[in-house]
């Protein structure tokens, strides 16, 4: 099993991030290699809906990571499992308040198979640095208007 996770403190209250993520429009804004995403059915952003998504692959080809919320907590927590693609992580989203702060902690653990099994450290890193984009959210959000 692969896992890896991270987490970065948000100068924004934890509803307006939890409405930032858990509207799947706006994932090409903070995460690399999004190229395309749309409401398949379900829902937007509520527990059970699913979303069609094109990334960028290995060899810069596109491919399909579709995915579907399997659990939706304003303003604590959102949890999607990929049901479309070469590889099928179950990853999260977990919000916690720190005074005006909101903690985001960005988890995703998947079981590599086939030549990703025999890649394991690569595969790794690779996730690791998907976690880390909350770097990118973090800015993206803190750049936003927020009401006070």
């Amino acid at each position: 099993m692969a896992f890896a996770e991270y987490d970065v403190v948000i100068q924004c209250d934890a509803m307006s991030v939890y409405n930032f993520l858990v509207d799947a429009r706006n994932l090409p804004r903070w995460r690399a290699g999004i190229r395309s995403i749309e409401l398949e059915s379900g829902a937007a952003g509520a527990k059970g809906a699913v979303y069609r998504q094109t990334i960028k692959g290995p060899g810069g080809r596109l491919v399909a990571g579709d995915f579907e919320i399997i659990e939706a907590r304003p303003g604590a927590e959102i949890q999607y499992q990929v049901i479309v693609g070469p590889v099928r992580p179950h990853g999260g989203y977990y919000l916690s308040t720190e005074g005006r702060r909101t903690r985001v902690r960005f988890a995703l653990e998947c079981e590599p198979r086939g030549i990703l099994a025999r890649l394991r450290s690569r595969f790794r890193r690779a996730m690791k640095a998907e976690v880390c984009q909350l770097e990118r959210l973090k800015t993206v959000l803190e750049g936003m208007p927020h009401p006070e």
